[in-house]
C-alpha cells in the first residue's frame, strides 16, 4: 500500500530531520503550536519546531553516528505510528555524561498527529534505560524481586 501523506511527512521528519541533521526540516514540517508530550529535561522547548529540533541537536551531539531507521509504520486519519531502531555511537555529552564511546541500539514508539501537512501532535516512548545500561551508565537490572513477582 503507498505511503499516506502524513506517513510521508513523518519519514522526512526522521530521515532528514534526525539522520541528515537538516534541521530546517522542521520548520517546514512542523506546527509552530505542536505540542510535544514526550519527557525531556527542563531546558528543552515542548511547543512548535524548536521541540524536536532541540531534541535532534541533543541527540547528534551526543550521537554524531545516529541513524533512527522505521521498521514498521502504519497511519489512520491524522495520526501516524511507527517503530523506529535507533543506533549510534556515543561521541558527545549525553544526559550530563561524557562520551563512552560505546555502541547502543534501541527502539522507539512514537505517535504522531497532522493537520494541514504538519506535525501538530507528538508522542515518543524511548528505551532510554536501555541506552544508559548499552552506555555503562546504569546498571543492568538484575532479577526481579520476591514483591514484583507474579507468582506471588
Amino acid at each position: 500500500m503507498p505511503e499516506s501523506a502524513n506517513e510521508r511527512i513523518f519519514r522526512r521528519i526522521i530521515e532528514d530531520g534526525f539522520n541528515r541533521g537538516d534541521l530546517t526540516t522542521f520548520d517546514e514540517l512542523v506546527a509552530a503550536d505542536c505540542v510535544e508530550h514526550q519527557a525531556h529535561p527542563p531546558d528543552v522547548p515542548t511547543v512548535g519546531p524548536a521541540a524536536p529540533r532541540a531534541v535532534a541537536e541533543g541527540l547528534r551531539r551526543a550521537f554524531p553516528d545516529l541513524t533512527l531507521t522505521i521498521e514498521d509504520m502504519s497511519a489512520d486519519g491524522d495520526k501516524v505510528w511507527a517503530r523506529i531502531r535507533s543506533t549510534g555511537t556515543h561521541e558527545g555529552p549525553f544526559f550530563g555524561n561524557a562520551a563512552t564511546h560505546r555502541r547502543m541500539a534501541i527502539d522507539v514508539i512514537d505517535i504522531a498527529r497532522f493537520e494541514d501537512g504538519k506535525m501538530v501532535d507528538h508522542w515518543g516512548v524511548a528505551d532510554r534505560l536501555g541506552v544508559l545500561v548499552q552506555l555503562e551508565l546504569a546498571p543492568r537490572p538484575g532479577p526481579a524481586s520476591e514483591a514484583l513477582r507474579s507468582d506471588h
